[in-house]
């Protein structure tokens, strides 16, 4: 059987996740393979995108004469394009095969952090290559789409709510390990002549912000390698654009899209926006060394709690999370500095940790809610087809919808930044984005309730073996 799985040339063309003696012999062990070397390569991707946020503050201290609107820009761009990259990659694993668009994607990483590391040593570089080196960021967070659609295609019913969420919440790492490690590389000459000058402050010390781009070529070269020779492709995950395609007919594709923006969406906005949030609302106080917590609490949550979705259902998870997020909006807005009070630092950080966690225990729900979901919708629209088939399409449509939902739920890390800046020259502050957030989670938890989780909801329906009722399906 092994022989059968794994094909000459990286191609399994007996893959049957869902037969238990098949994946108890042999596809277990294909299945993890592939899911540990695609997690160290997502946490690369998602480093990379985010370092802008890191650079760009340092950029005025080594001589770059920016006006705040061009820094603001810069820190904004890889948000927009990786949310828009993401639309495509969401369809390139059928078309390319998991194993080569891995290897490629990967690699393209090394782009802009090689140019980061050049472009930020001369202070006569044009503002225009920033912007260039600041899109090209965004070949990162596009990773994300790709590399969920592939670890869905390897793992049965009943464990792929853990595989992705340990897919996705270790690679969501890399914010954290971005926020922390770069700001130790750049402090010290780490690779010697090779990396090039220090750069001198203006009070004599040394920076050497290149690091913050070349730190991740070495990681990132053995990450290409490992996927090239240790992945694989799955036969039966092949079609073409057209074949995918169908999902942007799918009801169920867009109100997962509205849900995951709630979770990721404000996972990965709160994680661009949170550092500055603290600077401007408690400006007396110097604790943005604590920013990387928020990621990393979030980050974990959503590794550590996947299988709690695959124990109690990912509907039930998901609404009583954005319970639990509107709560800490809530229990956010009561610490802020708002009307002549001086607010607590301590307290907003603490509700601002329940929703960094809360975050990430959505980010795994909502994705093992769209598999399910997904089984039970294309076989009620494809009635005719036998099971195997329906088996293959739903496989197909679920994981081209994984991949679509990340791509629209990426523009939180645009729009949530964006938001508190809106607020703060509007109001004066940024209360008004963050009642905006909570009426959204409000709206959030209402669809999760009607469509899946009351009773004749579809999710309700499954858990009970009856069809859903005329509204919910």
């Amino acid at each position: 059987m092994s022989s059968t799985a794994n094909s000459p040339g990286h191609l399994l063309t007996d893959w049957r996740p869902e037969d238990t003696q098949f994946w108890d012999s042999t596809g277990r062990r294909i299945a993890n393979r592939n899911l540990w070397i695609s997690i160290p390569a997502l946490l690369l991707a998602f480093s990379v995108w985010m370092v802008w946020s890191v650079v760009v503050a340092k950029l005025p201290a080594i001589g770059f004469q920016f006006t705040t609107g061009q820094l603001f820009w810069l820190a904004a761009l890889p948000g927009l394009s990786g949310a828009t990259l993401r639309i495509f990659y969401s369809f390139m694993i059928p078309i390319f095969g998991g194993r080569l668009w891995t290897t490629l994607s990967t690699a393209s990483l090394l782009i802009p952090a090689v140019g980061i590391g050049f472009a930020v040593q001369n202070p006569d570089t044009p503002y225009t290559v920033f912007l260039i080196l600041a899109l090209l960021c965004g070949l990162g967070g596009g990773n994300f789409a790709s590399s969920m659609a592939n670890i869905a295609y390897f793992f049965p019913k009943r464990s792929k709510g853990n595989a992705l969420a340990l897919n996705a919440g270790l690679g969501n790492l890399g914010v954290s390990v971005m926020q922390f490690l770069v700001p130790v590389v750049i402090t010290a000459g780490v690779f010697g002549a090779l990396g090039g000058e220090a750069q001198t402050l203006s009070d004599g010390g040394k920076l050497w912000l290149q690091n913050a781009g070349f730190v991740w070529v070495p990681f990132l070269l053995i990450a290409t390698l490992a996927a090239w020779f240790g992945m694989d492709d799955i036969a039966d995950a092949k079609a073409s654009l057209s074949d995918q395609l169908v999902i942007l007919k799918r009801r169920q594709n867009w109100i997962m899209c509205i849900l995951y923006t709630g979770t990721f969406g404000s996972f990965i906005g709160y994680s661009a926006g949170f550092p500055l949030l603290m600077k401007t609302q408690f400006p007396d106080l110097d604790m943005l060394h604590l920013a990387f917590l928020g990621p990393l609490v979030g980050a974990l949550s959503r590794a550590g709690t996947g299988w709690i979705s695959d124990r109690f259902g990912g509907g039930r998870v998901t609404f009583w999370t954005f319970a639990g997020m509107i709560v800490a909006v809530w229990g956010v807005l009561q610490f802020l500095p708002l009307g002549g009070s001086g607010g607590s630092f301590w307290g907003f950080f603490a509700c601002f940790m329940a929703l960094f966690f809360l975050t990430g225990v959505g980010n795994a729900s909502t994705f093992q809610m769209i598999p399910v979901i997904m089984r039970r919708e294309v076989a009620r629209l494809n009635p005719g087809d036998q099971p195997e088939v329906q088996r293959r399409k739903s496989e197909r449509e679920a994981s081209s919808i994984i991949a679509f939902t990340s791509a629209i739920a990426a523009y939180g890390a645009f729009f949530i930044p964006k938001g508190y800046g809106t607020s703060i020259a509007m109001t004066g502050g940024p209360a008004a984005a963050l009642w905006a957030f909570l009426i959204f989670y409000v709206i959030c938890l209402g669809l999760t309730f009607l469509v899946y989780t009351r009773p004749g909801g579809i999710l309700h329906a499954i858990e009970h073996g009856r069809a859903p009722d005329g509204a919910a399906a």
